[in-house]
């Protein structure tokens, strides 16, 4: 299965990459280059297929030393010598530039809402959850189930069997049986759309192994779209997907579910039944405030 950070090598020593694109054949197809004629038996190729991955395949380490240089080949090229791994890292580096922008201290220690001591509720938590409310209606009427269908299916293509795979799998089921997951969806098109494929599904993990679990115990399936809003939170993402901005709640260039995230950052996480909003706070997940 292929690995972010994949790259092809040719024979001459020239390395072919695109952040976001993990998969070897599709980089092939991206460029034109006789060496990439995949048409000589191995060990005479004039290419190799290159990764670079995480110890673990934490790809939050951001310690790059130490993440493993591999060929992914049954057979090793002939032609391959010192100086075409050298090429393949100096590659990697300008991946690692261009792909590591997004806050990853906070991906690694992300803000739990539930043990934070929120404050008492003002006007200005219920604007931000009137903001939020109508928002996350926006961007529920973007996405329809076909459009989730979709995004699941392209995002499961981009990553394989990484722990998007298991994650989904477990809950999908229950996320779809409650309000839906319109937010969510906008975050991770416009995440794997970007280029974050495999490093997003470890924020995911991390935030996932972090808070999840015990937020969704705490205040059900519908902050599923609240964590999404706080995991996209970390992404500089200009434009997002299913966002109509044509419409004065957003604005191109401003993260559109920031409401969202401020109160998750003073311990209030939205909550909503089908019916009726609802602030909570703490283990218990304790009704502060309904809308």
């Amino acid at each position: 299965m292929c690995q972010a950070f994949s790259c092809l090598v040719t024979k001459s020593g020239k390395v072919y990459w695109k952040a976001g694109v993990d998969s070897h054949d599709s980089i092939c197809e991206l460029f034109v280059d006789p060496e990439l004629v995949d048409d000589k038996l191995p060990p005479d190729n004039t290419f190799a297929r290159v990764e670079i991955i995480p110890p673990r395949g934490d790809y939050l380490n951001t310690d790059f030393g130490k993440w493993n240089h591999q060929i992914d080949e049954k057979v090793k090229p002939s032609f391959l010598k010192p100086k075409h791994k050298k090429l393949c890292l100096e590659a990697f580096e300008k991946w690692t530039e261009e792909v590591y922008t997004f806050n990853v201290e906070e991906a690694k220690n992300p803000i739990h809402p539930l043990k934070i001591t929120p404050p008492e509720i003002t006007e200005e938590h219920i604007e931000l959850l009137k903001k939020w409310d109508s928002v996350w209606d926006s961007v529920r009427a973007s996405v329809g189930d076909s459009v989730r269908a979709s995004v699941g299916a392209s995002v499961r293509a981009s990553v394989g069997a990484s722990v998007w795979d298991s994650v989904w799998a477990s809950v999908r089921d229950s996320v779809r049986a409650s309000v839906g997951a319109s937010v969510w969806d906008s975050v991770w098109a416009s995440v794997w759309d970007s280029v974050w494929a495999s490093v997003g599904a470890s924020v995911w993990d991390s935030v996932w192994a972090s808070v999840w679990a015990s937020v969704r115990d705490s205040v059900g399936d519908s902050v599923w779209d609240s964590v999404g809003a706080y995991c996209g939170s970390l992404f500089p993402i200009k434009e997002w997907k299913y966002v109509d901005y044509t419409n004065p709640l957003f604005v191109k260039g401003e993260y559109p579910f920031q409401s969202c995230v401020d109160l998750w950052k003073q311990g209030l996480v939205p909550s909503f039944n089908g019916k009726v909003w609802r602030l909570r706070r703490g283990a218990k997940g304790e009704v502060l405030y309904t809308l």
